[in-house]
């Protein structure tokens, strides 16, 4: 006889009005790279070849989210193999790489996908990603987040960059959109069913 699983994570219930967004609810999840899915360290070899640390708790999630029909989407600065590589085998196909102006990027993707501001939830940690901050409809920035980053942001996460910040931030979003519940239920068969 299997037993059901009873959802544990909590948050607290202003934050989870917070999270669902002004509007409609939160349908879309723009993610930075370096400081949010990473520690914000580069490693660079003597080739030149750069090399990053990435949480499998953060991957996890943002496989999670886009079960849970909120789209990921990962918008960063910089451009690099690894981060390709990570991104494909999450595979999501909402990425952009070398965005200087993240605002513009954030513009057509929101077009592309149909949505507005207030359907978009954004986690970052640095000024490039404040122009997404003050328009998200939902935006956070991990402990680790530069002062300008967290003082803009909704709500600071208690994990750092690369340490569980991205998928505390999915978790909230499930949560407060009404989604973690059934996908946990969902793991006691399989995640991968539809």
């Amino acid at each position: 006889m299997t037993r059901p699983l009873q959802p544990h994570l909590t948050f607290a219930p202003e934050l989870l009005l917070q999270a669902q967004g002004p509007g409609a609810g939160i349908r879309a999840a723009v993610f930075d790279v370096d400081g949010v899915l990473t520690d914000g360290s580069i490693y660079v070899s003597a080739e030149g070849e750069s090399l990053k640390a990435f949480n499998v708790l953060d991957g996890q999630g943002l496989k999670l989210l886009a079960l849970g029909g909120i789209v990921p989407i990962v918008i960063t600065g910089r451009d690099s193999p690894a981060v390709r590589r990570r991104v494909a085998d999450l595979g999501l196909p909402h990425a952009s790489y070398g965005a200087s102006d993240k605002l513009a990027v954030a513009n057509e993707w929101l077009a592309t996908l149909g949505l507005g501001w207030d359907e978009l939830a954004v986690v970052g940690d640095d000024w490039p990603d404040l122009p997404l901050f003050v328009r998200a409809g939902f935006a956070c920035a991990p402990a680790s987040a530069h002062a300008e980053a967290r003082a803009h942001a909704h709500h600071v996460l208690q994990a750092e960059g690369g340490r569980g910040a991205a998928r505390e931030f999915c978790d909230l979003l499930l949560v407060a959109n009404g989604r973690y519940a059934g996908l946990l239920a969902r793991l006691s068969t399989t995640l991968d069913s539809k």
